[in-house]
């Protein structure tokens, strides 16, 4: 799956974040996009629910990562009460890309300059690996939960819509 046209300055940023925090997995590269959460489950050969979706939400006007299965969708209500927030929208591709150096499908869920909050929704446990994007739409890793919650230092809890 490794193709190294692939693996750019925001995939080493990615990696060499993992490496500081004591990953011991590998990113993988593959010829196939995995830009949406279909696109990453075809190419990486495993089902919807186990693709990592990173999102960046502007929470009070600070972004937060929400970390989600792919199947899932977030409900904005409970990303509020997680925070005790008032005011809850998604980050647009822009606001990603200009601030965090990220495109839309590829944000990572490591790999950022300023530290970010980060929630994690309860379903994630439900898997042994899950596959998250390592900063663009070709390159990916795999991790466990337990994994996840130590590199991001995320908060566990139901963040999604039902």
């Amino acid at each position: 799956m490794s193709c190294d046209r692939h693996y750019t300055s925001e995939v080493q940023k990615v990696w060499e974040t993992l490496k500081s925090l004591g990953y011991g997995g590998q990113i993988l590269v593959s010829d196939q996009t995995i830009f949406t959460v279909e696109d990453a489950s075809k190419a990486i050969g495993v089902p919807e629910e186990q693709i990592l979706k990173s999102l960046i939400f502007l929470v009070d006007d600070e972004p937060v990562l929400v970390l989600m299965s792919g199947s899932n969708k977030v409900d904005i209500k409970k990303v509020k009460k997680a925070l005790g927030a008032r005011k809850v929208k998604m980050a647009g591709p822009e606001y990603i890309e200009e601030n965090f150096g990220y495109k839309v499908g590829g944000v990572p869920p490591v790999g950022y300059d300023t530290k970010m909050r980060a929630l994690i929704d309860e379903d994630v446990g439900k898997y042994e690996i899950l596959w998250a994007a390592a900063g663009n739409d070709h390159a990916f890793f795999p991790v466990s939960p337990d994994e996840l919650v130590a590199l991001t230092g995320g908060l566990v809890c139901d963040l999604k819509k039902q």
